[in-house]
């Protein structure tokens, strides 16, 4: 039972008849009894909401900063009207608007209310519950009821550095065309058998061939297209940060919700932004494109995906993910990443270049990696140290200028400790992580070493 404000004004107006009446006491139970009477009729005249039936239609996938339309189809099997208010439940980042609606269904009919969500976070948001109120004839008091009715809408990544893809797929297209197709005596895919001319490597003579035709003949090889390229995202802690501004921001009520916008995105976020521009440029150049995620467990494992599923199953793969906040264990990352790739390819790390966790957990174990695997490193700068490292308005401000500069010269220090173990190294701001590893990934491929 669910009793309105109009419950508490007749019991208001109630209190102004016992002033004026001559026995008051008299007066006071005769009204109680009257509201309760008033009470009993609505509630008994009200429309059930425990027949009510429901169902859902709509949206399952949607990008981050997009609208989500979900359909709930209400049917009263029952005799009486169900005229009320009706709330449909869900998390808080969902932002489902409108969060009440009235319904007005008269018996053996249905209606249908739609519900649109501007979700704020990345993942899998569920609906609640669906409570109808439904109210009697005089709107005093009613029924009241909860129905679960499941629906999940999964939150993908925004994929925002999309925008950067068409000026590297030029780049990539020169590339393509600075490279000859035939090389002589180099290369590692096997192309056709020719006669020897001078100049030729004598190492690419196929003494089988020269036997049988009673010539030199020797072997051509064009460079190898289908490489493959394995993107490790580390979810632990060290991705939990958040930094930068949010890029969504103005188009979503971050701002209000404290959801997201002061404190921008955690750096999980922006290094899945980056994984997806490279896998998308790499797909476009013919390469193989894995995906792994881990921290202490493997979190998740994208494998043999084609080139035009490769996108839409990455950013599903990658839509639940969250930094969980323990230590990476680089150990189990890098056996989780030599089983899997057991020919030579690109690993590309994306990672905190955290001189304290890189120093405990990646560098004992490095050499493993990086002697059987062209190994890359992506990390997200924050760009509030760079300004803290400028400020010298006061004494508080010079402190915090000399410790960041103390973190900009340990980043500096671990960057160049990778690269003398052959890590290739993008340091970059938030906004420019993306194409920046797109620009590194371009960059092996133009010195032959991919």
């Amino acid at each position: 039972m669910a009793l309105t404000g109009r419950a508490g004004l007749f019991a208001l107006l109630g209190a102004v008849v016992v002033l004026v009446a001559p026995a008051p006491g008299q007066a006071v139970l005769g009204w109680l009894l009257l509201l309760l009477a008033l009470v009993v009729i609505d509630v008994a005249l009200a429309g059930s909401v425990r027949r009510l039936r429901f169902r859902r239609d709509g949206d399952q996938l949607v990008r981050l900063g997009d609208t989500a339309s979900i359909t709930l189809l209400v049917e009263n099997p029952g005799r009486r009207r169900v005229r009320g208010m009706l709330r449909d439940a869900w998390p808080p980042s969902a932002q489902a608007r409108p969060a009440r609606q009235r319904v007005d269904i008269p018996a053996g009919e249905r209606r249908r209310l739609t519900t649109t969500l501007t979700p704020l976070r990345r993942g899998d948001s569920g609906a609640v519950t669906v409570t109808v109120r439904s109210l009697g004839p005089l709107g005093i008091a009613g029924r009241q009821g909860s129905h679960r009715v499941p629906w999940q809408v999964r939150v993908l990544p925004p994929f925002l550095s999309r925008r950067h893809l068409p000026s590297r797929l030029a780049r990539l297209r020169e590339l393509e065309g600075l490279h000859p197709v035939l090389v002589r005596g180099q290369g590692t895919e096997f192309d056709s058998l020719r006669e020897y001319v001078v100049g030729d490597d004598v190492r690419s003579i196929d003494w089988r061939a020269t036997a049988r035709r009673n010539d030199v003949v020797v072997r051509t090889w064009r460079p190898e297209r289908d490489r493959r390229v394995l993107i490790v995202l580390d979810t632990s802690r060290t991705s939990a940060g958040r930094v930068g501004v949010d890029p969504l921001a103005t188009t979503t009520e971050a701002g209000a919700t404290g959801e997201r916008g002061a404190g921008g995105w955690p750096r999980l976020d922006w290094e899945m932004d980056a994984a997806l521009l490279l896998a998308a440029l790499a797909a476009r150049a013919g390469d193989r494109v894995d995906f792994l995620a881990h921290d202490r467990v493997v979190r998740a494992w994208v494998s043999g995906a084609s080139r035009t599923e490769l996108l839409s199953v990455l950013v599903n793969a990658m839509a639940p993910l969250e930094a969980e906040l323990v230590e990476a264990d680089a150990r189990a990352m890098v056996s989780a990443v030599l089983a899997r790739a057991k020919h030579r390819c690109l690993v590309v790390l994306l990672t905190d270049l955290n001189s304290a966790a890189l120093e405990e957990g990646l560098l004992p174990v490095l050499t493993q990696l990086s002697s059987r695997h062209l190994v890359l490193l992506a990390a997200v700068s924050d760009p509030a140290v760079a300004a803290m490292a400028a400020g010298r308005e006061s004494a508080e401000a010079v402190y915090d200028a000399a410790a960041a500069e103390h973190q900009r010269v340990e980043r500096r220090r671990i960057t160049a400790r990778l690269r003398r173990h052959g890590v290739e190294v993008v340091d970059a701001l938030p906004e420019d992580v993306a194409p920046a590893l797109a620009d590194a990934y371009l960059a092996l491929k133009a010195a032959g070493r991919l």
